[in-house]
């Protein structure tokens, strides 16, 4: 009986100690540590969040960077932890209308009142100072900061650098298998979308424990899982954020749409680059400004449209020495012969003249350059053949794409036969067509770029180098920078053509249509352009280089509506020339290294350089016109005699 009484005393003893330590237990769980425990009993998923990756800069020739990242803020609201009565103190510190306030918060709490609802981005620093500062009184209200770009504030470089926007949804059906999601930005235009692949970086990823109804329980594997984000390649760039500078203010000065090109003839670097009308960047920059969004679309210049690769004009008395080039390298005429230059040129029934009819009298080659004699390059290109003329255009790299590193290059128009044939049919057209060729009117098409590549290639005695922004990279990875590869090749003319071109320009703006660009200490050689525009005034276009041995800079500017290169183009090439070569300005960077935010263009204060523009397009002596100005229509039509309406009868420069 004892014994029995022991036994059950030791397992009433038993249970009593089992199920104190399962109480005990239950206790710890459900009271000491119920909220850990609570939390991951009730988490339905792991969630990933994107992190995204700063992206690269752009840093100038020099060092200076021009295009950086800075701080995107952002305010969202968890709309269970908020409570709508703070709606108004809400809206009041970032400055918004409190129904729209109160109307997102709503929106938010119908869709996920336990995820953070969106209410505005791109807040200024001193609004989210203010915000900061209240937090306290404004439970489920959060702060993020992302990135958006921050510029040079000397240089707009709008169709330079480009933009970038949030991917679209039709670009979404593509890119998602590369990562992107529709929270991500992506280069819409100029080089972040050439680069965007190096620009972009790598995403990080945080990982967060989430319940069923959608609501952050906690950092998954206490964040040792998660992924840093790596941010993008910076890319060092051609350009001379200086000369880029005086290039805007000076075409901006004349108050046209236009383009410059500045390029290195020994390697094809980009030294600055413009289309004018251009635009504030920071209208895109984080959130795109309406109203300055509406601004640049109601404007009739178009300043999205890049000029500088997609403007195609044609070059006027420019191309005469593509003309004169073919001439010599094929041996067709003798440089040094004497032409009389009467002041027109008969061709069928009609007569084609200089400038207002003005006869220059006795000239050989050079000189027919030098005052850009219609009349001479009429008669020559039918000594030269029309074939020529296309074989060396395109050897000189007219008719196809630069292959520059910018969207949208357009490869221009070089007439051929076979061209005229398909237009025309064949018997369709005559050899009156080819007037307006020669003095490079008519279909003939280019681009600022490619002149800028022809000037390049002249000056440095017959080496077409691809024209290009970017020089390398550095990997944000490995840190190793980059260098990138461009093409190049030997031109087939002969050193003695060459040299006989060069010194014919350098003749052009010693004595010629482009002695407004002339300088005192500098040897410039240059050719003056016109491209005629049937619904206004002419276009003026100016190609130089300098100096004339060991060329340093090559230009092509375009002035649209402006009559004459001589007098308007050429100074802009002048102030450019004098910059890089004689007289640059001070630093762009202050004495920490970085970017100097130096205020300048419309409605931004201007600096040093500027007065440089200012002085250029005052008035000056008037320049000799470009004898190609108003010489042949673009758009011809047959006329009752089956000639070709290339010109009128008492023609004008």
């Amino acid at each position: 009986m004892d014994s029995i009484q022991r036994g059950a005393s030791l397992v009433l003893f038993l249970v009593i100690a089992v199920f104190s330590v399962l109480f005990g237990r239950l206790f710890y769980l459900q009271v000491l540590n119920f909220e850990e425990l609570g939390t991951a009993s009730s988490v339905a998923s792991i969630r990933r969040v994107w992190e995204q990756a700063p992206r690269g800069r752009m840093i100038d020739r020099n060092g200076d960077i021009m295009v950086d990242n800075q701080p995107l803020y952002s305010v969202k609201v968890v709309p269970a932890e908020f409570q709508l009565s703070k709606a108004a103190l809400l809206a009041r510190l970032m400055h918004m209308p409190a129904d729209e306030v109160r109307d997102k918060i709503l929106k938010g709490k119908r869709f996920n009142r336990f995820s953070a609802a969106p209410i505005t981005k791109n807040l200024n620093p001193v609004l989210i100072a203010r915000l900061s500062e209240n937090l306290w009184q404004l439970p489920g209200v959060l702060i993020e900061a992302d990135n958006k770009r921050r510029y040079m504030g000397s240089v707009y470089g709008s169709h330079l650098f480009g933009y970038v926007r949030l991917v679209s949804k039709e670009q979404l059906e593509t890119l998602s298998e590369e990562g992107y999601t529709q929270e991500d930005k992506i280069g819409f235009s100029g080089l972040e979308k050439i680069y965007e692949e190096r620009l972009k970086g790598q995403k990080g990823a945080r990982f967060r424990m989430v319940n069923p109804l959608g609501r952050y329980v906690g950092r998954y594997d206490e964040g040792r899982s998660d992924i840093a984000a790596i941010r993008g390649d910076d890319l060092y760039l051609c350009i001379d954020a200086g000369l880029q500078q005086l290039a805007e203010e000076l075409i901006r000065e004349t108050g046209k749409s236009g383009a410059v090109v500045a390029i290195d003839p020994s390697n094809g670097g980009i030294l600055a680059l413009v289309s004018a009308p251009d635009y504030d960047l920071e209208i895109f920059n984080g959130s795109t400004d309406p109203d300055g969004w509406r601004s640049i679309m109601n404007n009739p210049q178009k300043p999205l449209f890049n000029r500088t690769v997609q403007a195609v004009y044609p070059p006027g008395s420019i191309y005469k020495m593509v003309l004169a080039m073919a001439a010599l390298e094929e041996g067709k005429v003798d440089p040094d012969a004497i032409f009389l230059d009467r002041g027109s040129f008969v061709f069928g029934r009609r007569a084609f003249r200089n400038h207002a009819g003005h006869a220059l009298g006795p000239i050989d080659m050079k000189k027919a350059i030098i005052h850009s004699s219609n009349v001479y390059f009429y008669s020559l290109i039918f000594q030269a053949g029309f074939e020529n003329w296309t074989k060396y255009g395109q050897i000189l790299g007219f008719g196809t794409e630069t292959g520059i590193d910018l969207p949208g290059e357009r490869s221009g128009l070089l007439p051929s036969t076979e061209f005229f044939n398909e237009r025309y049919g064949r018997g369709g057209w005559t050899k009156g067509y080819l007037i307006s060729l020669a003095i490079g009117q008519g279909e003939l098409g280019t681009t600022p770029v490619q002149l800028a590549a022809y000037a390049a290639a002249l000056a440095n005695r017959g080496t077409w180098h691809q024209p290009h922004i970017v020089k390398g990279y550095r990997d944000a990875a490995t840190g190793r920078y980059v260098p990138l590869g461009y093409r190049h090749r030997k031109l087939p003319l002969s050193e003695k053509n060459l040299d006989y071109i060069r010194n014919a320009m350098r003749g052009v703006v010693a004595e010629g249509t482009g002695r407004q660009a002339n300088l005192p200490d500098i040897e410039v050689a240059g050719k003056t352009g016109t491209a005629q525009n049937p619904h206004g005034k002419d276009h003026a276009w100016f190609i130089a280089f300098a100096p004339m041995e060991n060329p340093k800079i090559a230009v092509c500017v375009l002035v649209e509506n402006s009559g004459f290169g001589g007098s308007v183009s050429a100074p802009i090439a002048r102030e450019l020339i004098r910059y890089h070569v004689q007289e640059k300005l001070p630093p762009l960077s202050d004495s920490t290294g970085t970017a100097a935010v130096r205020p300048t263009a419309p409605g931004r204060n201007r600096d040093s350089s500027a007065a440089a523009a200012e002085t250029v397009l005052q008035a000056q002596p008037q320049a000799q016109p470009d004898a190609a100005a108003t010489e042949a229509p673009a758009a011809r039509r047959e006329s009752a005699g089956n000639e070709p309406q290339t010109a009128s009868e008492d023609e004008t420069e």
